[in-house]
């Protein structure tokens, strides 16, 4: 039997657990708090594989090992790896309290509608994204992933106000922080090593409705709205059907970066930033981008609008996109769509696609979505909506054709299909497991 004890938001762990164990296994400031017992082994963690080897070899034998681990182990923690070595049957854990419940119990604030987002030996872009698109976000700190990196990120990039609350040393009553700070702030600073976790918070929706299910609430019914959905009802080449068919194709989820550019009054931004992406609208016109936010506002999303035309435009959004769209107007007024089409798909990382109402710019285009390096592909769309007519006249006259064509880069040699590493999407929680998340190199649980 393997006993897993959570040690709480810094506390000890009750000596009484340990009696009898043959194996303590932990990180070193767990296995410093706690009076081990005489001529048991102890093993301090670093990497986690030749620890498990060990505990095997202990467990093997009907020797009784001891795991000690911060918070709750099963809450992005060793658990986890554990049972995927040795099965959930092997398995005694006594969870403590998480960092994440402590942190949000220290801001006076309910977590049953949170994100919580791992950083910790994951890639910082998916928590950001996260964090940019969601209102109330737990990031779980790492080397090289803490609050001013997270901080000097947000800075850098269109987002709505957030305030960053910074919890260290959890638990400890002489060293324990919770600070807010803006993420500028929190980009000049020196956090140290002790830093647990950092909420993520717009405070004007910090204190959202109470949830049916725990997360962050889920969109409205439906996707591909019509264009009755949105108060600026602007058509153009991004009718419902059109966008359904683009948003299938880009992908949009937790975690992603999207582009909308040349985003009209921005209808394909406010369904991306519906699935959860964080979501940024290049609008050329002062009242395009203007009813851009209005639209996003009173569907409950985070858009980012930026005024400008591409390609000049974009030189100033810092980071990559996971996906882009881009509308015909993409190019402005007497703009070259192609070198905007161009200059997008050499910056996204996944998908770029094209919506185009005129048949003589696809050839450009797609020569600029291969020239990137992009696998290319497109369709033509033709919709006729029925009309209120007898039965034997239903259809009513078709609109004008739409021609979408979209770009994917192909995955890197040893990646899956598509995108992201598993480990990035499993970050999040409650998104479901990928292939390639699996334990890592280190147990996070241990150290935080």
């Amino acid at each position: 039997m393997i006993t897993v004890i959570g040690t709480g938001t810094g506390a000890p762990a009750d000596g009484g657990l340990l009696d009898g164990a043959d194996l303590v296994v932990g990180g070193r400031r767990h296995l410093e708090a706690v009076r081990l017992p005489e001529g048991v082994r102890r093993v301090v963690l670093g990497p986690l594989p030749p620890a498990l080897d060990v505990i095997e070899r202990y467990t093997g034998a009907g020797r009784r090992v001891v795991v000690l681990a911060s918070g709750d182990p099963g809450f992005f923690g060793i658990v986890r790896a554990l049972a995927e070595r040795f099965g959930a049957g092997a398995l005694e854990v006594r969870p403590g309290v998480s960092s994440v419940a402590a942190a949000f119990a220290r801001a006076g604030l309910p977590w049953d509608d949170a994100v919580v987002v791992s950083a910790h030996g994951r890639e910082l872009r998916t928590a950001v994204n996260v964090c940019r698109a969601r209102p109330k976000v737990a990031v779980l700190t790492g080397p090289g992933a803490g609050p001013a990196e997270l901080g000097a990120a947000l800075a850098r990039t269109p987002s709505g106000e957030r305030v960053l609350v910074v919890a260290t040393a959890l638990g400890d009553p002489g060293r324990e922080r919770v600070e807010r700070v803006t993420p500028a702030e929190a980009a000049a600073r020196d956090w140290g090593t002790a830093v647990n976790v950092v909420l993520c918070l717009d405070e004007e929706r910090a204190l959202g409705p109470m949830p049916t299910l725990a997360g962050p609430g889920a969109p409205g019914a439906g996707w591909a709205l019509e264009q009755d959905a949105f108060a600026c009802r602007e058509a153009g080449v991004t009718t419902a059907q059109v966008r359904a068919l683009a948003l299938a194709r880009l992908g949009p989820r937790q975690g992603d970066l999207v582009w909308d550019v040349g985003a009209g009054t921005g209808p394909v931004a406010v369904e991306c930033a519906r699935f959860g992406a964080a979501v940024v609208a290049v609008a050329e016109e002062a009242d395009g981008a203007a009813r851009a936010r209005a639209d996003a506002a009173a569907h409950g999303v985070d858009v980012a609008v930026v005024q400008g035309a591409a390609p000049g435009a974009l030189s100033g959004l810092a980071d990559d996109p996971d996906a882009v769209f881009v509308g015909e107007g993409g190019g402005g007024r007497g703009g070259d769509l192609p070198v905007v089409v161009s200059a997008c798909a050499r910056r996204a990382r996944r998908t770029v696609v094209v919506a185009l109402a005129a048949p003589d710019r696809v050839p450009a285009v797609r020569q600029a979505l291969t020239d990137a390096g992009l696998t290319c592909d497109g369709v033509e769309l033709q919709a006729s909506r029925l009309a209120p007519r007898p039965p034997e006249e239903a259809s009513g006259p078709a609109a004008d054709p739409v021609f979408l064509l979209w770009g994917v880069r192909p995955p890197a040699a040893g990646s899956g299909p598509g995108a992201r590493s598993g480990a990035a999407t499993a970050a999040v929680s409650g998104s479901a497991p990928r292939s390639g998340s699996g334990s890592g190199s280190r147990a996070e649980g241990f150290d935080r």
